[in-house]
């Protein structure tokens, strides 16, 4: 019988196609809908994990995520050092500045200030020379490989040249990528790029400049205020939940490990905004799109099968073995369904990584997928038991 109850799936190709429509697209959209809002909420705390090496972030305690930027006082890093148990910290700027390319165009960009003696706080890949390079009078390292907006320099400026006096180049010229030796301005200051780097992709839709910190504050823009975060790392065999707990007290800053800043940025982000919200309407609507074709396309599968429902009750199969086969096709539709739409997810996520469209599938989003499948398929099936159910096996052999 159970072979049957396969057969009987297979036997009506287009409700089943049907079915597997529905079932696929919702799956699709829910695993698809899911990525990309992981993807998303990902990139708001990328910057956190692109800093590696260190156990305490210390901040501004009004500050809720990470680039939104409640800068120190210069003084703030000798109370940190001061704390029992620190065994070195260092300042970090983090703004956007105004960089002016050769052919006057200008750009913002991320400016990053580590320190000089410890370069903590550094990228952690370098594409092209090396991060003790940023010692070197006006240097800097500039993001490349960037799905976002990166900069161009004109094609016809070699690398490393400086433009000559009175020469012009068309803002809307053919351009190239930058490349070590390249001269740039930030804030009308000199910096030339002595290497290469690449970032996580970040919220911020600017490319990443890295410099030292002292330089940094040269090229932003006076305050008494510059020092974005002190980044601290305890010593051996400290605890550092005690250590945080130390510099709050001591010096009335916020003191939070990688991942807890990490958590703090990705909270305001589902708290504050409406991008879960929005999210959560697209999944919402796949899984209700699931229900409502694979639910009447089931339904009618099972209408126009009733008559071989009908012979087996009338054959002497029970009302559970009847329940059983409606129960075995809903489940072999739900996987053949969840595996074609999983697989165009996978699909779709490959074609889009390092692309411009945030995509990140964990090992959660298949799951979450397959139980709305499998409830869809519950609905879907429960629909129509309620006909085999009620089923008079008498009715099935009357004439017309």
């Amino acid at each position: 019988m159970w072979r049957f109850a396969i057969k009987m799936l297979f036997g009506d190709s287009a409700k089943f196609y049907g079915i597997l429509l529905g079932l696929g697209f919702a799956s699709l959209l829910i695993a698809q809908q899911a990525s990309i809002f992981v993807g998303l909420m990902s990139r708001t705390f990328a910057f956190v994990g692109e800093v590696g090496h260190l156990d305490l972030w210390v901040f501004d305690p009004t500050q809720s995520f990470v680039d939104d930027q409640k800068p120190l006082r210069s003084t703030a890093i000798d109370r940190v050092r001061g704390v029992e148990g620190v065994a070195w910290a260092a300042p970090l700027y983090k703004s956007l500045l105004v960089a002016t390319l050769p052919n006057g165009v200008r750009r913002s960009v991320d400016v990053v200030g580590i320190d000089a003696d410890t370069l903590a706080g550094g990228p952690a890949e370098v594409v092209a020379g090396s991060l003790a390079d940023l010692r070197l009078p006006d240097a800097v390292m500039v993001e490349i490989g960037s799905s976002q907006q990166q900069l161009r320099l004109p094609a016809d400026l070699a690398p490393g040249a400086i433009p000559a006096p009175g020469q012009v180049f068309d803002p809307n010229g053919p351009t190239r990528d930058v490349e070590v030796g390249d001269i740039l301005e930030l804030n009308e200051r000199r910096a030339r790029v002595v290497g290469l780097v690449k970032c996580a992709e970040t919220f911020v839709a600017a490319p990443t400049v890295y410099t030292t910190y002292a330089r940094a504050l040269s090229y932003a823009p006076q305050s008494r205020r510059v020092m974005s975060a002190v980044l601290v790392t305890a010593n051996e065999g400290e605890d550092v939940a005690a250590l945080a707990e130390r510099i709050r007290t001591q010096t009335g800053l916020e003191a939070l490990d990688p991942n807890a800043y990490a958590m703090r940025t990705l909270s305001y982000w589902m708290r504050e905004t409406g991008i879960p919200i929005n999210f959560g309407i697209a999944i919402a609507l796949g899984f209700f799109v699931g229900v409502a074709i694979a639910g009447q396309m089931f339904y009618n599968f099972t209408l126009d099968n009733l008559r071989y429902f009908g012979a087996f009750k009338a054959m002497g199969a029970s009302t559970w073995r009847l329940l059983g086969m409606v129960a075995l096709q809903a489940l072999v539709a739900g996987v053949l369904g969840l595996g074609l739409g999983l697989g165009a997810v996978s699909a779709f996520g490959l074609n889009a990584a390092g692309g411009k469209l945030a995509f990140k599938m964990l090992w959660q989003i298949p799951l979450i997928a397959a139980g709305a499948v499998l409830i869809i398929c519950i609905l879907a099936s429960v629909i129509s038991m309620w006909k085999v159910v009620r089923l008079d096996p008498a009715d099935v052999f009357k004439g017309p």
